[in-house]
């Protein structure tokens, strides 16, 4: 039983504050290549793909490099169009940008601390039935707004470096 005359609210909030700052925190990701693979999920059995909505960039411009670099990616890799029935995994994408500021970093004249655009990219590959991901390569590195296509295929064959027939291991 709680006794209400030692709750007190300002050090709840506080508290509560502190958790919520350093879960935040910890939470921040760093720059690099991460995977997820699903327990049972055999690469080498994967022979054809099919694209499925995730979510797109919302330039299409951008949309359709994305999607191009990533076929590229998934011929090398020894996958191929579904072109007919069911494929073995259906792929897709989900793109998000954000600007990070380097709060290390000294402040020019006006007070500012640079600024980097950050680009995030997942590519999943869904299982057919399930539609539940199998594989999920992600990355999130600083992108050069001035070269977004040079920049997508970068980010694009950074992910697929880290493939699961890539690295010799059988999944």
């Amino acid at each position: 039983m709680i006794r209400l005359g030692l709750f007190r609210p300002a050090a709840f909030a506080c508290a509560a504050a502190l958790l919520l700052t350093t879960t935040s925190w910890a939470q921040v990701q760093k720059y690099g290549v991460t995977t997820e693979v699903a327990k049972n999920f055999d690469a080498t059995a994967v022979k054809t793909y099919a694209w499925t909505p995730g979510r797109p960039s919302t330039d299409k411009g951008i949309d359709g490099q994305i999607i191009a670099a990533v076929d590229r990616e998934l011929a090398t890799v020894g996958l191929k169009p579904a072109t007919a029935g069911t494929p073995d995994v259906f792929v897709t994408y989900y793109s998000v940008s954000r600007t990070d500021v380097d709060v290390k970093a000294k402040p020019d004249e006006k007070g500012l601390r640079p600024e980097h655009t950050v680009g995030s990219l997942v590519v999943a590959m869904l299982d057919p039935a399930s539609r539940k991901p199998v594989l999920q390569l992600r990355v999130d590195r600083p992108v050069d707004r001035a070269d977004i296509e040079g920049s997508v295929n970068t980010l694009v064959g950074e992910l697929f470096t880290k493939y699961p027939t890539r690295d010799g291991k059988k999944q």
